[in-house]
């Protein structure tokens, strides 16, 4: 999880978004981190990058916890 929330949080540095609110299961990308489409894609790219899975293959994931199984960790 801590490779994951650190590739969150290296978003929202690039992003300049001020919120660290903590990181669950149960975050949602759009509505609890404010991520739009090119934040999506960005962290696609790093995740894939880190892990190897493309998070997205097979349709759209909405929370930290739907990445988190699809990465098995």
């Amino acid at each position: 999880m801590e490779k994951l929330e650190s590739i969150i949080r290296l978003i929202q540095d690039n992003k300049g978004a001020p919120s660290r609110a903590p990181i669950a299961a149960e975050t949602r990308f759009r509505e609890d981190l404010g991520f739009d489409s090119f934040d999506l894609a960005e962290f696609t790219v790093h995740v894939e990058d880190a892990f190897g899975v493309d998070v997205f293959e097979g349709g759209v994931v909405e929370t930290v916890g739907e990445v988190k199984k699809k990465l098995k960790i």
